[in-house]
Formats: C-alpha cells, structure tokens, sequence
C-alpha cells in the first residue's frame, strides 16, 4: 500500500515538473501553426486556430490574394475579390499595359489600348528608334526617321565616335574623325599612356612618354615600391631601395617586431631582439590576445 501511495506521489510530481515544458512545446506549436496559416503554407492546420485567429489569418489571405492578383500571379482568385478591389484591378492591369506598349515590352497588348493611347505608344515607339540611332544600341531603323532626325542622328553618331576614340572605349573608327578630331584624340591617347604608365597600370606603352613623363613615371614607380616593402607586399622589391630607405624600412621592423614581443603578439621574433631590448622582455613571457 506504501509503495503504492509513494509512486502515486512520484508520477504527481513528474507531472508538476514536465508540465511547464510541455505547455511550452503546445504553444510553440500553436505559434507556428498561425505563422503557417497567416502565409498560407500548406502546413497550416485551420482546426488548431481560435476564433480570432482564423479571423486574422482570413484578413491576411483577402490581402495576399489582392497582392496576387495586381502581380498577375496564377495563384490569384478574382472571384474572391470585393467590387471595388476588382475596379481597381481593372484599373492597374491597363495602366500597366499602357506602360509596357510605351515602353516597347513584348507584355503589351495594343488591342486593348484606346486610340489616344494607341497613338501615345507610337510616339513613344518613334522616340525610342531616335535614342536608338543616336545612341549606336538596340533596333534603330533608319527608315523611320525624318529629314531633321536623320541629320540629328549622324551628328550624335560622330560625337559618340569621337568621345570612344578619346577614352579608347567603344567602336572608334579613326576614318571619320576630322584633322582637328584626330589631333584631340591623340592628345587624349597620350594622355591616358601617361596616366597608366605614372599608376603602373599594364597597358602602358613607356616608348611613347616625353622625358618629363618618364621622369614622373619613375618616381611613382619608386615611392610604390616604398610603400610595397612598407607593408611586406611581395611585390616589393628590395634592391630598387636607396641605402638611407633600406635603413629606414629596417628600422620600422625592428620597431615592429619588439613591440610585438613587448605586447606578446604571435608574430614576435626574439632573435631579432637587440640585447636591450631583449632585457625588456621577460624570459617567460607568454603570448596574449
């Protein structure tokens, strides 16, 4: 009878211990269950929802079916929509068409555009093959322009060819550039050598600089090799340094390296240590984060 009496005691007290992690688990069940409903996941389960719940959960899918529908998703049911979402469905599906037929989109559907509209789509057809030509891109047909736009045209088609020549960019052809053209674009070639050759760049051509430019050119090349040694670039090299940089930058090192060892950093080398500095360094020192 005791023993009996003392489980019954036992299983009570489990109860009043598990029953805190079990109510838990219920509740964070019923949370994701509403997450799931309200995204109307296919894990929801509409049974487990209160009367409020499923209240909320209806609102989110009225609006995710309007969403749905003005992005012209094929999961959009019309038939649940109010009179007034349905006008304004209406409304923003034609503006969109009206938008992709001025924009020349494969989406446009010209059967359903009024007159005006159809006549708006035009212009902004015939502007866009303007842009077109002018710009060197996309379908320009020449046989849609006019007089005044077929001058308008070759001169933006000089002018582009021009500025390609001078940044070495684009389609330049050298043929239609003018004896005034020809002397700018040389200039700029040059210019931009120089500049390449002066940053290090690759597509540099030394054999093209003046002795000034040279000049400038091998000053910059030094003071980049000093900052490369500087910051232990493997690109540094060392023999391109003067004896007062060698010292300087050997130095900086062995600055470096005893403030390492002072600090107990994992890059510190005690060979290198004077015998001064040495003596600063505890023996035992161990490394520190």
């Amino acid at each position: 009878m005791s023993v009996n009496l003392r489980r019954c005691l036992w299983a009570q007290i489990a109860c009043l211990v598990l029953w805190p992690a079990f109510s838990l688990a219920q509740s964070s069940d019923l949370v994701q269950n509403l997450a799931a409903c309200q995204a109307g996941r296919e894990a929801c389960d509409r049974s487990k929802l209160s009367p409020s719940q499923m209240a909320e959960v209806d609102v989110s899918s009225r609006e995710r079916n309007v969403s749905n529908c003005r992005n012209g998703f094929d999961s959009c049911d019309q038939s649940k929509l109010t009179g007034p979402q349905a006008i304004a469905l209406a409304v923003a599906n034609h503006q969109r068409n009206v938008s992709d037929c001025r924009d020349g989109m494969a989406s446009c559907d010209p059967s359903r555009l009024t007159q005006s509209e159809t006549r708006e789509s035009s212009v902004a057809a015939h502007q866009r093959n303007v842009t077109d030509c002018k710009d060197g891109v996309g379908d320009c047909d020449h046989s849609k322009l006019n007089a005044s736009e077929v001058g308008a045209v070759d001169a933006a088609r000089r002018q582009l060819n021009v500025s390609d020549c001078k940044n070495g960019t684009g389609l330049c052809d050298h043929s239609k550039l003018t004896v005034s053209e020809t002397s700018e674009v040389a200039a700029a070639e040059h210019q931009r050598n120089a500049q390449n050759c002066k940053n290090g760049w690759d597509d540099c051509d030394h054999s093209k600089l003046t002795p000034l430019e040279a000049g400038q050119t091998a000053v910059a090349d030094h003071q980049r090799n000093i900052s490369e040694c500087k910051n232990g670039q493997e690109t540094c090299d060392y023999s391109k340094l003067t004896a007062t940089e060698s010292k300087m930058l050997a130095d900086a090192e062995q600055q470096r390296n005893y403030t390492a060892c002072r600090k107990g950093y994992g890059y510190c080398d005690r060979s290198r240590l004077t015998p001064s500095e040495a003596k600063t360094i505890p023996a035992d020192s161990t490394l520190r984060p």
